[in-house]
């Protein structure tokens, strides 16, 4: 029997759990694990020889990991679209101080194929006898993008589907993306995916559903967009609400009385304080 934790929402622990670890780190993944979250929230982008691997920006950030030379632009020298996973996984990610999360413990770390997430994550709840977390995966992907830090969404798409059917399959994974593009192709290739539409726009739910064209799983704004008004139209249309990123005392309080249906925060460990 694994430890079973009962919350009245879905705690995501965003890249893990941000504000305590290493982001998009398997560290930080067990950490997030040990506070007890439902969901890992994390990126994924592709590699030079179209590995999987899980990091938020397409590129080695010299604010975040320990580079040769930090002289040079870390969007043209370290894109990871033209570094194979072999270069990535020497370069120490989880060392550097980080200075807007100054909580976090520094340990030498790089950044993980998804597919190895799965893997050791998977072993680790098994080990704790705890549950083996939900994903929240999103696919860093903008027209801007395109060939330059990542494939075209339709390839990229494949490359995610693929890894996680091959691994763990989709009964506890969501793909979520700010990228309409995206979240159009998983809806017409893969119908039964619980797809997530990430917003950080002023248009409100109506017109970003309009523009997205069907309706999502999950409605996942930037937490300082919604109101009640949006909590109602939502609910409405049988749509989830999930908020980020929700890190305060009192912004986690506040998102609690607008009845979300998960929050995604550095700090997963002060939400469940909240809802325990």
């Amino acid at each position: 029997m694994s430890c079973t934790r009962n919350y009245t929402i879905d705690v995501q622990g965003h890249r893990g759990a941000r504000g305590l670890a290493p982001e998009n780190t398997i560290y930080g993944f067990k950490k997030a694990l040990d506070i007890g979250v439902n969901t890992l929230e994390l990126d994924v982008v592709i590699s030079k020889d179209h590995k999987v691997l899980v990091s938020h920006e397409h590129w080695m950030s010299k604010k975040k990991c320990d580079l040769e030379n930090d002289s040079i632009d870390e969007k043209i020298g370290y894109n990871i679209y033209n570094m194979t996973y072999d270069q990535i996984k020497k370069i120490d990610c989880g060392s550097k101080i980080n200075y807007d999360f100054l909580d976090q413990v520094k340990l030498p770390l790089n950044k993980p194929l998804l597919e190895d997430v799965f893997t050791e994550i998977g072993a680790y709840a098994r080990m704790k006898n705890l549950n083996v977390p939900n994903y929240n995966i999103e696919i860093k992907s903008s027209v801007k993008g395109d060939d330059v830090f990542h494939p075209k969404p339709n390839f990229f798409s494949d490359l995610v589907y693929n890894v996680i059917d091959n691994s763990i399959g989709f009964e506890k994974v969501n793909i979520q993306s700010f990228d309409f593009r995206i979240l159009n192709y998983f809806n017409k290739k893969y119908p039964d995916i619980i797809l997530a539409v990430l917003i950080d726009n002023y248009l409100g739910p109506q017109n970003n559903l309009n523009k997205l064209g069907f309706i999502p799983d999950i409605y996942s704004p930037n937490f300082k967009l919604l109101d009640r008004s949006h909590i109602i139209f939502l609910k409405n249309k049988k749509i989830k609400i999930l908020p980020w990123t929700v890190n305060t005392y009192d912004d986690i309080a506040d998102i609690l009385k607008l009845d979300v249906d998960g929050i995604i925060s550095d700090y997963p460990d002060r939400v469940i304080k909240m809802i325990e």
